[in-house]
């Protein structure tokens, strides 16, 4: 029977050949080959979506923190959900670990998170979640009327801001987009460009869907202007959205607007924040010195010079460090001292009593430090 099927096989690929024509053997090459680049690409997606399946987690007591892996250009994610919540455990001194398995959770989701073997999706849920067990509430300074304000502009950025931020990555600048995609191995570039061009052909279809994606590249770019200027306004002089105390939604903002500042060389948002809107590149850059020490950037990259090529991600040093834990207790300074209570506070140990950075990274040479302070003051915080 095996014979059989094997030879029903074999004369059946033989008639596909001969179709093709003896005189088209360019054809055949084409064909075995695409085919066989397909396989290749096919396998090794799903080796990287699949390489930790069949690993067990333990999440007693533990923040499993499931998220992309890396891009290449030193920004900890082009997610903006991703980097929202990775930003906000840091912001409340939680402790985590990275999962970058690329497993999307059971609602099709990304990020999401592990904790005594629950799982939470969605950034909102994940934040109420946490603020439920752990008693961790980024927004307790803030008056029912703040609060209120808070929520509208999240949902302004979540649900408006962010498909116009994800046309920009995903569709007018997919090649620049892939280009940031951690992969290697023989057909890197091949399943970059595979992902990525799937990636915008999702976006695509999901702003359809949504409404904005209806309009025209023109039309889409100024929704894209109209929202970040309500943010630019929003802020104005004050340290965080919601005055000199964080809150929740700085979280949010600066997991978009990251995007703009250092994944979008040259584009409309980057000449927006880097220029007339310089109060949101002001704190993009205070909340990246802040919260993320190990993050480095060029001095080139706090504004816009009009070079595209000067101001391009692959002048940034590439690489966060990947490691298993953070916790960033004691690594605060003395301003922050009256918001101490809206932070968990959990009985230090080897792994989480201060972080893994404090002694073995640094955030810049002297002279980088103070040519920084020297070009923007006001950044400090």
């Amino acid at each position: 029977m095996t014979v059989l099927l094997y030879c029903r096989g074999f004369r059946d690929y033989g008639g596909i050949m001969s179709a093709l024509g003896s005189d088209s053997w360019w054809k055949k090459t084409l064909y075995i080959t695409g085919g066989a680049l397909l396989a290749a690409a096919a396998y090794l997606l799903h080796e990287l979506l699949a390489i930790r399946k069949e690993q067990e987690l333990d999440s007693q007591d533990a923040i499993i923190l499931h998220q992309f892996s890396r891009p290449k250009n030193g920004i900890p994610s082009l997610s903006p959900f991703c980097l929202k919540i990775e930003t906000y455990l840091r912001m409340v001194d939680l402790p985590y670990q990275n999962y970058f398995d690329g497993r999307l959770s059971p609602q099709g989701k990304m990020p999401w998170i592990e904790y005594n073997h629950q799982q939470v999706s969605g950034s909102e849920f994940i934040v109420d979640f946490l603020e439920e067990k752990l008693g961790v509430n980024l927004n307790k300074n803030l008056t029912p009327q703040e609060i209120a304000v808070s929520r509208a502009v999240t949902k302004m950025v979540e649900e408006h801001l962010y498909w116009t931020i994800a046309y920009c990555q995903w569709v007018d600048n997919v090649e620049e987009t892939q280009k940031l995609l951690a992969m290697d191995g023989p057909l890197s570039d091949t399943l970059k460009w595979v992902l990525s061009h799937l990636n915008g052909g999702m976006v695509r279809r999901e702003m359809y869907g949504h409404g904005i994606g209806r309009f025209s590249k023109e039309e889409v770019y100024k929704l894209m202007e109209k929202d970040m200027r309500t943010l630019a306004t929003l802020l104005g002089d004050k340290k965080y959205f919601m005055g000199s105390k964080m809150s929740t939604l700085d979280a949010t903002v600066f997991g978009h607007l990251a995007q703009a500042m250092w994944t979008l060389p040259g584009t409309r948002p980057e000449q927006l924040i880097k220029g007339e809107l310089i109060n949101l590149a002001m704190f993009c850059e205070r909340m990246r010195r802040r919260f993320w020490p190990e993050w480095f950037v060029e001095v080139d990259d706090l504004y816009y010079d009009g070079d595209s090529e000067s101001s391009s991600s692959t002048g940034t040093p590439a690489g966060l460090l990947d490691f298993d834990l953070f916790s960033r207790t004691d690594t605060l300074d003395d301003s922050d001292s009256s918001n101490n209570s809206a932070r968990h506070t959990h009985t230090p140990t080897p792994d989480s009593d201060h972080s893994l950075f404090d002694s073995d990274v640094g955030t810049g040479s002297e002279n980088d430090i103070h040519l920084k302070e020297e070009l923007m003051p006001d950044l400090e915080v």
